[in-house]
């Protein structure tokens, strides 16, 4: 207690959190900001962006931010890659380690010096701001109603969860985080007023929190993300990269058929993802165990020849389904609602299929909503959970009907022919190959003609065809080649180092990404994933 209060009261003198770190931690990471990597790495990655053939290009003002271990490290490298390119960049940062731990000031302040002091290597190359010092900014009450939002999302992104209750201590320390980023960047960003801000993700936590600022003043923004590939990357101009959106690609790509090449290639990577096998890039199995058919995974359930539905359901609390209802308050109310109507439907068999990743999370489980909605599964209703030796690609071989929230999945059954109806805002939503119901009532009503004759609403030669063409802009068009994935970036910085970047190979390769990073419009291509 006496501890915590001297504490408390040192956190409020200048310069005593600062000289406890310098002196009695003698300058070593504290409170879980470890960047002695990037320690290490700076002096080279600085003298690299230094010499760069490239730096006497006029450049753009570049505000990157960033938070939490990796996303520093990845940020800047980034940073002194835009430095190199001839770009003016301006790091700004928040020195947290973990985004649902409370920090009292003095610890708050021995992070910030650290990080700090790292992060000052970059200099004079790439400027380094701290957004820590408290900024009492009074911001507009639609932005703050933005933040309400974006700290629900916190809460159940770091709870997987969707109801979330709004008096407990994690909400509270979102609320006051999100703020206080705003509040920092309210001021940094418009008195500086960059001509972009690029920062990770933009749909949770602080890094939500400033891009919304960025968008609120005019400022144009690209978020970025890394998804499954190597040497890949998923950004989004003036919007959140998490919402995938795809309708400039398909409107630019959508009329142009896939070449044999093409077409070859989407369907070894189907057939990859339902062996659940490695292939190319992709550093992710989409299944534990291997295809053993549909009629084996029948029998193994025990279904018979009534139509089956196969709802294949999202991890809760992923970022890629939050916010994304359309007539449902959230998936979880969605679940709950299907789940239950097929209690009076016994002429049709529902099965669950819980999300295979649901066994690396640490959130309730998908299983646990559908036991709370129906505690007695009747005969006709069948749960198959995260850990179950079931491929899901067996049971798209015997769906009749697929339900998906914004799973590929409902992609990956239309390709197999199946018609899938789809509840969530996701990217593949109104591209011609689904059923998107907008109302409760439209999607009661899809469900039972549906399933009254499912023959009559399988998806024509036409719209399959479209399916697979669809997913070939998806997964090899829509992300665009970078050369340092967040997961690898040791590995990756040592194949691509920086000099190898600024070089005539680095740049036929990648400008056109970094040019779209730094808010050029982007040219979409048939070739953009090769």
């Amino acid at each position: 207690m006496l501890k915590s209060t001297l504490k408390t009261l040192l956190g409020e003198m200048p310069l005593t959190a600062e000289t406890y770190w310098a002196l009695r931690q003698r300058k070593h990471p504290t409170g879980g900001v470890n960047l002695e990597k990037v320690r290490r790495a700076l002096p080279r990655w600085r003298a690299q962006a230094a010499a760069s053939p490239l730096r006497q290009e006029a450049g753009r003002r570049v505000l990157l931010f960033s938070m939490l271990n990796y996303w520093t490290e990845h940020a800047a490298l980034l940073g002194l890659a835009l430095a190199g390119l001839g770009h003016r960049v301006t790091l700004a940062y928040l020195p947290y380690a973990n985004w649902q731990k409370p920090l009292d000031r003095f610890d708050r302040r021995r992070q910030d010096a650290y990080t700090r002091s790292v992060l000052q290597a970059a200099e004079p190359l790439m400027e380094v701001v701290s957004f820590l010092p408290e900024i009492s900014a009074a911001l507009p009450d639609s932005l703050q109603r933005e933040l309400d939002t974006l700290t629900l999302q916190d809460a159940q992104y770091t709870l997987q969860v969707e109801e979330v209750d709004l008096e407990s201590s994690l909400y509270r320390l979102r609320s006051i985080r999100n703020r206080h980023a705003a509040q920092a960047a309210w001021a940094y960003i418009g008195h500086s007023r960059p001509d972009v801000l690029i920062v990770p993700n933009g749909s949770i936590l602080e890094f939500g929190a400033v891009y919304r600022v960025a968008r609120y003043l005019g400022i144009p923004a690209v978020t970025y993300e890394f998804g499954e590939q190597r040497e890949r990357i998923w950004f989004a101009q003036n919007g959140e990269v998490m919402q995938q959106e795809t309708d400039e690609m398909w409107a630019a790509l959508g009329d142009i058929p896939l070449t044999e090449a093409e077409t070859r290639r989407v369907r070894e990577l189907f057939t990859a993802r339902q062996k659940g096998s490695l292939w190319e890039n992709f550093a992710r199995r989409w299944q534990g165990v291997p295809s053993e058919g549909g009629e084996r995974a029948r029998s193994a359930l025990g279904l018979d020849s009534r139509p089956v539905a196969l709802l294949a359901a999202n991890v809760i609390g992923d970022s890629l389904t939050l916010g994304r209802q359309v007539f449902s308050r959230s998936m979880t109310e969605w679940l709950r609602r299907t789940v239950r109507y097929f209690v009076e439907k016994p002429q049709a068999q529902l099965v669950v299929r819980i999300h295979p990743g649901e066994q690396y999370t640490q959130g309730p489980s998908v299983a646990d909503v559908v036991r709370a909605a129906l505690p007695s599964l009747p005969e006709h209703v069948h749960l198959v959970e995260a850990r179950d030796p079931v491929n899901t690609y067996d049971l798209v071989q015997i769906a009749d009907l697929g339900l998906v929230y914004t799973t590929t999945v409902g992609m990956e059954m239309a390709m197999s022919g199946v018609p899938v109806i789809v509840a969530g805002k996701t990217h593949y939503r109104g591209k011609g190959f689904t059923l998107d119901p907008d109302t409760w009532d439209a999607y009661f009503g899809q469900l039972a003609s549906v399933l009254a004759a499912p023959q009559d609403y399988r998806p024509a030669q036409e719209q399959v065809e479209l399916a697979w063409r669809y997913a070939s802009r998806f997964f090899f068009d829509y992300p665009m080649p970078f050369p340092w994935h967040l997961l690898h970036m040791e590995e990756d910085i040592s194949a691509w180092p920086l000099e190898r970047f600024f070089g005539e190979e680095g740049q036929s390769r990648f400008a056109e990404t970094f040019a779209c990073l730094t808010g050029e419009p982007r040219e979409w291509t048939v070739d953009g994933g090769r």
